[in-house]
């Protein structure tokens, strides 16, 4: 069965460790997740469904192709990564570049 994993930083707001889902399509094995923590889904999907901006889906070592539906095939032995990705800040200081 596919097993999906997430980033350490969603860790901080929840607990989501790895698991094993069902599913063929990434959708599926994503609301398998969703099922037994309702909570995560704000997280990694928008109010429409699709995934979240600043969120990122490997499937195996690929990316998500389809963001909108989620329609990636998953395989039993496929391993799917769910990234959140940090921004804040106003990146390096340029203090002492002439300009």
């Amino acid at each position: 069965m596919p097993r999906i994993a997430f980033t350490p930083h969603l860790q901080r707001f929840l607990d989501v460790p790895p698991v094993t889902v069902t599913g063929a399509t990434v959708r599926e094995a994503l609301d398998d997740v969703f099922a037994a923590n309702p909570r995560l889904r704000g997280y990694v999907l928008d109010d429409h469904g699709r995934v979240r901006q600043h969120v990122t889906v490997y499937v195996g070592d690929a990316p998500l192709a389809d963001r909108v539906t989620l329609a990636d095939a998953v395989a039993p032995d496929t391993e799917i990564f769910v990234l959140q990705a940090l921004s804040g800040g106003a990146g390096p200081s340029r203090q002492g570049e002439d300009r």
